[in-house]
């Protein structure tokens, strides 16, 4: 094989356009062996193979330094730059390679940790400026897909771009699809540049300051070559567009392109997943509960960023919505000051976000949302030690962050009963916006009522009442909470379990009644716990008698970690929080306290 002897893309340059063809041939089977045992971006890596080929066929890298958006068209450049293996070897080989741009994986190909979209085009402005100042000749070349253009950055990246008016390569990879169908204007400037072979007049891009270069065989590894030849060098901010078929070489993937945006490990000859998920789940359990109260209610409305599915949303399902479902592309900016804007306008709109994107939106949701108080529900997915592992996507900042912006109410439930209370609750109430935790360590029921009411200010429900130490487990760590006190009770300490349900602020009466007869609480919240919901208890008892023990995830920025050694690193199973809690309320010595059964 060639891509076993390519260890850099230097190598490339030594072959014909026959080899090159193979080398492409070689790069989406390497691809394909890959996420079909391993997991990961199906359809943008198989529609840019051609493209990286050309690129590092043509471009000088590392001396000339390509920056992906979001890095789902990275696989086949790690295949090129020295890193076949990953894609070759056994899963351990997998597993030690990054589903992302990693520098820390390959510091003299990769520019830029970059998992979050929309973003490449504003990095390559900083190569830029520092390459122009420097007085250095290299070709900065920016990749970005076309569902990446809805994001703002995207914009604010482009409009630098044309004011630095130097050179800089923006390689438009148009396969007219964002995870899901695009949305937005921009669209329809680029149908009609696909249309007119890049010959329309009402061209985005020229309009922007850009020379531009069309190429509709946008796999075909010649003529790329041709385009990319052309421009390097470019002394212009330069765009070329290159019209993709994402999935190229993988049926499944083309007839099916959303689905096969990534995917679990999967038979490379029919397509059918390896394990296929069984039992309930909240995407679906959401989508079906949010369509027949739809049928009831006009002004609910679904609400969506590029990521319709993480609300259980599906093509079909999406259609039985219609205009109650909307989607605006990678924008969630956007997003937030649209929900204020549906609410303000009598609508009860419910946004879905992955915990990881919602990082994006800090000031929109303190300014266009929250002073403004326009009742929209946020629908937070993801959230916690058990979702998405990648350093760019980890999920452990959202109670930090949303918990620091005033007049937000911030719910965690803990079982589906308690989900739906909530939601069913939020849209109703027209006071303020509600963001809600969806659990994310499964579907949990309970026999036990729920509450279907709840409040401005904090009431936290006490399950069972004890003494000594008390236990404040939120949204899904609960059913932790629920072990640690089994634990306790089996050690002769019957502790008080608290569901606190709202992580925003703290419920003081709640917290005053614990002083008589308990000397010690422990919080648990499966996240970040600087600045997290522990620490806001902790200080909130603070010089009483009190002690306080906050158990959460030390911040950190952590990389494809293995869930139980994460939990053990923090102190987080239920043995080490027991064991923390004993020796706590251990005596200055060092010996247990009295307990009286």
């Amino acid at each position: 094989m060639y891509i076993e002897k390519i260890k850099s893309p230097a190598d490339l340059k030594k072959l014909d356009i026959g080899a090159l063809k193979i080398v492409a041939d070689e790069t989406r089977q390497a691809v394909l062996n890959r996420v079909s045992k391993h997991g990961g971006h199906v359809g943008p890596n198989l529609g840019f193979v051609e493209a990286t080929v050309a690129l590092h066929y043509v471009f000088d890298a590392p001396k000339d330094k390509l920056v992906f958006d979001v890095s789902h068209q990275s696989y086949p450049h790690k295949i090129l730059t020295g890193r076949a293996a990953g894609f070759l070897g056994d899963l351990d080989d997998m597993n030690a390679i990054s589903g992302y741009s990693s520098p820390a994986e390959s510091p003299i190909y990769d520019n830029f940790e970059v998992g979050h979209t929309s973003t490449s085009i504003s990095l390559a402005t900083g190569l830029q400026k520092a390459r122009d100042i420097k007085g250095s000749d290299e070709n900065i070349i920016a990749v970005i897909g076309d569902g990446s253009l809805s994001g703002g950055e995207a914009f604010e990246g482009l409009d630098e771009a044309s004011e630095l008016g130097t050179g800089i390569i923006i390689v438009v990879n148009d396969n007219e699809m964002s995870i899901a169908e695009n949305h937005g204007g921009i669209y329809k400037n680029l149908r009609a540049l696909r249309q007119s072979n890049g010959q329309c007049k009402h061209n985005w891009f020229k309009a922007w300051g850009f020379e531009y270069h069309y190429l509709e065989e946008g796999n075909d590894i010649a003529r790329l070559i041709q385009v990319f030849k052309k421009v390097k060098g470019t002394q212009r901010p330069t765009v070329v567009h290159i019209h993709t078929e994402k999935g190229h070489g993988f049926a499944p993937a083309v007839e099916d392109k959303e689905t096969w945006h990534w995917s679990m490990p999967f038979n490379i000859t029919d397509g059918s997943l390896l394990n296929q998920p069984t039992g309930e789940s909240y995407d679906r359990l959401f989508s079906d509960w949010m369509l027949r109260e739809m049928k009831r209610d006009k002004t609910l409305i679904a609400v969506t960023a590029g990521t319709p599915t993480a609300a259980g949303f599906t093509p079909a399902k999406r259609r039985e919505a219609g205009a109650q479902h909307i989607d605006m592309g990678i924008a969630e900016e956007q997003a937030v000051a649209m929900i204020s804007g549906m609410a303000k306008g009598g609508l009860h709109p419910v946004w879905t976000v992955y915990s990881t994107f919602i990082q994006r939106t800090y000031d929109q949701i303190a300014q266009d949302l929250c002073i403004n108080s326009n009742p929209a529900v946020i629908n937070v997915v993801g959230g916690g030690t058990a979702s998405m592992n990648d350093i760019t996507h980890i999920c452990l900042f959202d109670i930090p962050m949303l918990c620091s912006i005033p007049n937000l109410i911030y719910l965690a439930p803990t079982t589906c009963e308690e989900y739906f209370a909530m939601l069913r609750w939020a849209i109703d109430q027209d006071r303020k916006p509600i963001a809600i935790r969806v659990p994310s360590n499964g579907v949990n029921h309970t026999a036990e009522p729920v509450d279907t009411e709840y409040s401005y200010t904090p009431q936290y429900k006490v399950a069972r009442q004890g003494s000594l130490v008390a236990i404040i487990a939120a949204g899904s760590f609960y059913q932790k909470g629920e072990n640690v006190a089994e634990i306790l009770a089996a050690k002769g300490i019957n502790a008080t379990l608290i569901n606190p349900r709202y992580l925003n602020a703290v419920d003081a009466e709640t917290l005053d009644s614990l002083k008589a007869e308990h000397s010690l609480v422990v919080t648990l919240e499966d996240g970040c716990k600087d600045g997290g919901f522990g620490e806001r208890i902790a200080s909130y008892y603070g010089t009483s008698d009190m002690k306080v023990l906050v158990s959460g995830v030390k911040k950190d920025l952590y990389d494809r970690y293995n869930l139980r050694q994460l939990l053990a690193d923090n102190r987080l199973l239920d043995e080490q929080i027991v064991d923390d809690i004993l020796a706590t309320i251990a005596d200055p010595d060092g010996n247990p306290i009295e307990i009286v059964p």
